[in-house]
């Protein structure tokens, strides 16, 4: 006896209502996000950095504001108070008061032998330091970005002929041309038996410093450019028929933004310094100029008997230009995930 063979099953009908089309969500954390997106949200999750920032951004807008601090104080850096109440000075032309004469009205203290108000003094000093630096850091990577991508994308006999010239200028002991070609350079525009305007010795430092600071950035972009005019994206757009100014400013400067960045935020700090050494040393910013270097040179003449003059402007540059190598750090860890500290 033969058992019945099951009836065959019939096929399952497929309607569009059982087929779910719709797409699947996008988890938010794969959310497309662009390069600079990317770099901020890592440079804010860097404490270093971001405390650094803030910092920097201080001393910028203490920088900015220094006009207005000062008349809300009721001081000014060149008025010498001494000579007005001599009781601010002892009989040997130092504070009489205590801590370089800190008091409610003189936040810092006052300045001996002169007597200046050295809260006023140092916010007019920051004033000058940073835009200098600032100035001088501007021109710096315009020159250099300007010589490094044109050696770099035109190549031959001139790539050669900026090669060496920047391999020259990396040679010189900067420091000791700085002392040397500041005279020079006011003797260009001053005779010696006249008194050279504030605005000029400015205008020196920031010239003598960009020519002594792109031939580093330059160099950097060269090879930088070496590299990209070789790739794809170059080539189709030489083979489209793009111009050369095109091909630089659309296709290799975006690329070249992290180095640019990177090497400014370090240059600025080295700019800070180097000017307020030739201060220091009587070849830049000179007294009664408010500066960070004049304050020191200033101070450095009384820190025996009084460091309070010292004291102020040297913890505040040191501050100042350690914040902002910190935050060139940052900034290069957020842009280059791939360094790490």
């Amino acid at each position: 006896m033969t058992t019945p063979t099951p009836a065959a099953a019939a096929p399952l009908e497929v309607t569009d209502e059982s087929v779910d089309t719709s797409p699947a969500p996008t988890p938010k954390g794969s959310e497309s996000r662009s390069p600079g997106r990317l770099a901020w949200k890592r440079f804010k999750r860097d404490r270093t950095g971001v405390v650094s920032a803030c910092i920097v951004i201080f001393f910028f807008v203490i920088a900015l504001a220094a006009p207005l601090i000062a008349k809300l104080y009721g001081k000014d850096p060149y008025t010498t108070y001494a000579s007005e109440r001599p009781e601010l000075l002892n009989a040997f032309a130092y504070p009489a008061g205590p801590n370089g004469g800190m008091s409610s009205e003189f936040w810092f203290g006052i300045e001996p032998q002169l007597g200046r108000d050295v809260f006023t003094f140092l916010l007019y000093g920051i004033r000058t330091s940073l835009g200098i630096a600032l100035a001088a850091t501007l021109l710096t990577c315009a020159v250099g970005v300007v010589v490094g991508v044109t050696a770099g994308y035109l190549g031959g006999k001139t790539d050669y002929f900026v090669g060496r010239v920047i391999d020259i200028l990396l040679s010189f002991p900067s420091t000791l041309f700085f002392i040397a070609f500041m005279p020079v350079v006011y003797g260009l525009f001053v005779a010696d038996d006249e008194n050279i305007p504030t605005s000029l010795r400015a205008v020196s430092l920031i010239l003598v410093l960009a020519v002594f600071g792109w031939a580093s950035l330059a160099r950097l972009l060269r090879g930088q450019v070496l590299g990209l005019r070789e790739r794809e994206f170059v080539e189709a757009a030489k083979v489209t028929g793009a111009s050369p100014w095109r091909i630089v400013f659309k296709e290799l400067l975006p690329n070249l933004w992290t180095p640019i960045i990177i090497q400014s935020t370090l240059m600025l700090p080295a700019f800070v310094t180097a000017e307020a050494g030739l201060a220091f040393l009587g070849v830049g910013i000179i007294d009664p100029t408010p500066d960070w270097g004049v304050m020191i040179q200033r101070g450095a003449q009384f820190y025996t008997e009084d460091i309070t003059f010292m004291l102020f402007p040297g913890l505040s540059m040191v501050i100042f230009v350690l914040a902002f190598n910190l935050l060139g750090d940052s900034v290069r860890d957020a842009l280059d995930p791939k360094s790490k500290r």
